[in-house]
């Protein structure tokens, strides 16, 4: 397609979005979703809202998603100063995922007591203190500061689902939650391109500060939008450990949602191995400088950025989420493939093409399967289906990286275990293809 073309299909969907069908589009879907919610998304569309929204969910999760990947980073430093060996990366990443799988279950029981907001808030305030106990010189600092880190990501894309999905069309959600799900990549550009260069000038440790200090002020940037927003919540709500598992039930036993949410296992982990072993895959290996490698990480991210829009995109005008998401598989599967075949011979430019589609793959489809998931999800319950669905994502992020690095120190190499990720990967290609659930 042409790109004015293509441009011109785009603007005339935008002014379509942005009219007033749009809107009533919104105002109808709330209907099914009870008073209370419904009061708060017409209020909110009719105020022109729905776009604020967006942005401070897009921030939250742009300075969470920075808390996550600040370390890896600066991995090399961070355990140069800690005086502990840098495969130990993949653990720290398993055990912030650990506590991503506890907040994101508990997550819909939470959304309903303090409403969206406000977890979003409470999470903020976690990822704040694991930060704090990260900088700490020990290794049993680090791993608390690790789940607590984790605790607090966990609950923010659920929160985030639980807003978008009673004030967004059908027809738009793939687009809408992939724009949303844009501050993942975001906040690892923003790690990858802001933490090397403090590091290099302070120590690790400055980096993490800076951080830190990012999720207290969208702590404060959230507040306005918690007492318009929270209008849901049910305050004499119970938190019951007992319904701990209730989310996950949920999904695993809703046949059109288990062989998507399957294959979120294997995609989530591929995510992490390059966010989290580029930097030192790139400067251990390869030779270049930790700043340089941290360039690397920012424009993978920066891949992810646009890959989640225009993936969230094509799903929603051309392909739907599921062949949008085994091309995906298929488009992850190379560049993984090709990023174990690396070598100090290829150019610079070469490398950061790659490392950009990479990103553009392995971080875009997030949108485009939780706008499925929340589509899929019981008539106000997107929250709760998203949580189910995170923690088998989250898992994923444990376990596969972990397997990564094992692969790693048996085969000696990082570029040994980023071509084996080439075959889980396409195998999820093919579990999706004989899924005969429409998308």
């Amino acid at each position: 397609m042409p790109l004015q073309a293509f441009a011109d299909i785009l603007r005339a969907d935008i002014e379509k979005w942005a009219s007033k069908p749009w809107l009533e589009d919104s105002r109808r879907m709330t209907q099914k979703k009870g008073a209370a919610t419904k009061r708060k998304a017409g209020a909110a569309a009719e105020g022109g809202d729905t776009w604020r929204v967006l942005m401070v969910t897009l921030a939250i999760q742009a300075v969470v998603s920075m808390a996550v990947l600040t370390v890896p980073a600066v991995a090399p430093a961070f355990a140069e100063a800690l005086g502990i060996p840098v495969s130990l990366l993949g653990y720290f990443l398993a055990l912030v995922y650990v506590g991503a799988i506890i907040g994101s279950l508990i997550s819909g029981q939470a959304v309903r007591k303090y409403g969206a907001i406000r977890l979003s808030q409470i999470g903020l305030v976690l990822c704040m203190l694991g930060l704090l106990c990260v900088m700490v010189p020990s290794m049993w600092a680090v791993a608390f500061g690790a789940v607590l880190i984790g605790l607090g990501y966990g609950p923010i894309t659920p929160a985030s689902s639980h807003l978008l999905a009673i004030s967004t069309p059908v027809h738009r959600a793939g687009l809408v939650f992939s724009i949303k799900q844009t501050g993942v990549p975001l906040g690892g550009m923003l790690a990858g391109s802001i933490a090397p260069p403090l590091t290099a000038m302070s120590g690790a440790n400055s980096a993490i500060l800076v951080v830190a200090i990012g999720c207290l002020l969208c702590v404060f940037l959230g507040q306005p939008l918690h007492h318009s927003h929270d209008g849901d919540r049910v305050t004499s709500a119970p938190l019951r450990i007992g319904q701990l598992f209730r989310p996950l039930f949920m999904v695993v036993s809703q046949k059109n949602l288990r062989r998507l949410v399957s294959t979120s296992f294997v995609f989530s982990g591929v995510q992490l191995c390059l966010a989290g072993y580029l930097v030192t895959y790139l400067h251990t290996e390869l030779g270049y400088s930790l700043i340089t490698a941290g360039i690397a990480l920012s424009a993978a991210q920066l891949g992810g950025i646009f890959g989640r829009i225009l993936w969230g995109y094509v799903a929603d005008r051309f392909l739907g989420a599921k062949w949008t998401l085994i091309a995906l598989s298929i488009a992850m599967t190379a560049s993984a493939v090709a990023t174990g075949l690396l070598n100090s011979q290829v150019p610079w430019l070469w490398v950061l093409v790659l490392v950009v589609a990479f990103g553009a793959s392995a971080t875009g489809w997030n949108g485009v399967y939780l706008a499925a998931v929340a589509r899929r999800a019981p008539a106000g319950k997107a929250g709760m289906a998203t949580g189910g669905a995170l923690s088998v994502t989250y898992l994923g992020v444990v376990l596969v990286p972990a397997a990564f690095g094992l692969v790693s120190d048996m085969a000696g190499s990082f570029s040994a275990a980023y071509i084996w990720l080439g075959v889980p990967i396409l195998a999820c290609g093919f579990l999706l293809w004989g899924d005969r659930t429409k998308l």
